[in-house]
């Protein structure tokens, strides 16, 4: 995950597991083979929680904060998914079928159209309340991920930009977990 697909030697990744590369190549055969499994094991770890909780019945406001805390609370566990995921997915957007035949056969589309349906019945309903300016559910969704994601993301870049050590930055990840939920709410008023 630090190095990418490209940047990974099967020799320095046996090396880190432990284990020597002829094992390696007994159960993956590929460098590729290796890659696709990693990155479905990168991206599950995330997936179905995601899913989870933005396809339950709690408000809006609720699935906010869970979403944030959850995803702020795993990725600061595994700090490297998110880079590893988008690159990937840059560099090799076929394994996003990986994904979904894993989950079933469907196309990502397909899956998370209930989540959208779900948020999109939310946004409406407090929309047409006077709660929440009007917003689709897509761009609401992309809105969220992309602020829970950009600092894990940009990291280096941050903690070069705001002169951060790895004790200050996981202080910034505190301060951003309590306040990005009221962010994101207050974003939506009309």
């Amino acid at each position: 995950m630090r190095r990418g697909t490209a940047g990974a030697r099967m020799q320095e990744i046996a090396e880190a597991a432990g284990v020597n590369q002829a094992l390696l190549h007994y159960y993956f055969r590929t460098k590729d083979r290796l890659a696709a499994a990693v990155f479905r094991e990168a991206a599950g770890r995330l997936g179905p929680a995601v899913a989870r909780v933005l396809g339950s019945d709690r408000r809006l406001e609720d699935k906010v904060t869970d979403f944030v805390e959850l995803y702020i609370d795993t990725v600061r566990q595994h700090p490297f998914i998110p880079g590893y995921i988008l690159a990937e997915m840059h560099h090799h957007p076929e394994r996003l079928a990986i994904l979904a035949a894993g989950a079933g056969g469907a196309s990502p589309a397909i899956l998370a159209r209930p989540l959208l349906e779900k948020l999109g019945a939310q946004l409406r309903e407090g929309a047409l309340e006077g709660r929440y300016r009007p917003i689709g559910p897509e761009q609401f969704l992309v809105n969220v991920v992309a602020l829970c994601v950009m600092p894990f993301a940009a990291r280096p870049a941050l903690v070069l930009a705001l002169g951060l050590d790895d004790e200050s930055f996981d202080h910034f990840l505190d301060e951003r977990r309590a306040e990005l939920p009221r962010f994101i709410m207050g974003a939506l008023r009309p």
